[in-house]
Formats: C-alpha cells, sequence, structure tokens
C-alpha cells in the first residue's frame, strides 16, 4: 500500500510541476499583458496546488503537512485578487496605447 500512494504523491508532483512549467513557457511566449496573466494564474496555480497535494500525500503523518495546506489555501484566495487587480491595470495602460479615446466601463465604474 505504500507504493500506491507513492506513486500518487510522484504522479501529482509530476502533473504539478508540468502545469507549472507550460504557465511559466506561456508567460514567456504570450504577447499581451491579458494573456500573460491567463497563463500565470490559472495553470500556475493548480500546478502548484497539485504539487503540494503530492508534498502532503508523501508527508502523510508529519507536522508539516499543515504548513503546506495553509500555503495551498492562502494562494487560491489570493492568485485570483492579483490577476485581477493586473488585468485593471493592463485594461486601463492598453486603452490609450490602442488609440480607444471612448470611456470604458471601468472608469465609468470608477466615478460612481
Amino acid at each position: 500500500m505504500t507504493a500506491f500512494w507513492d506513486v500518487l504523491a510522484a504522479t501529482a508532483i509530476l502533473l504539478g510541476a508540468l502545469l507549472a512549467l507550460t504557465a511559466a513557457i506561456g508567460i514567456v511566449r504570450f504577447p499581451d499583458t491579458l494573456s500573460r496573466m491567463h497563463a500565470a494564474a490559472k495553470p500556475q496555480v493548480v500546478g502548484m496546488v497539485l504539487v503540494l497535494a503530492g508534498a502532503v500525500i508523501r508527508l502523510r503523518g508529519n507536522v508539516d503537512i499543515w504548513m503546506l495546506v495553509l500555503v495551498g489555501v492562502f494562494t487560491l484566495l489570493t492568485a485570483p485578487v492579483i490577476a485581477h487587480v493586473v488585468g485593471r491595470v493592463a485594461y486601463r495602460e492598453q486603452r490609450g496605447r490602442d488609440g480607444l479615446e471612448m470611456v470604458g466601463d471601468l472608469e465609468r465604474r470608477d466615478r460612481t
């Protein structure tokens, strides 16, 4: 039974590392900020949660598991907020460069 848990932990860690690698490649390869934001937010967070889950499976019975759980929870709570803020800033910055002189929805909401 120990071999099963070791294989499951190794699989989760490898899948998480693969997702983090694809996120890093996406950040480098994508042309604009909004595309890079998607690559940074989605697969990187899921990859890190998989790596943490693999580490929790491997360290079962250890006291350090709760620290890994806290890292995963805080990442899941903060990553969407960071992606939202980066998206808003990118939207505001790109609007001026693209020649869009119209006032966007985000700016109208900020004034009210």
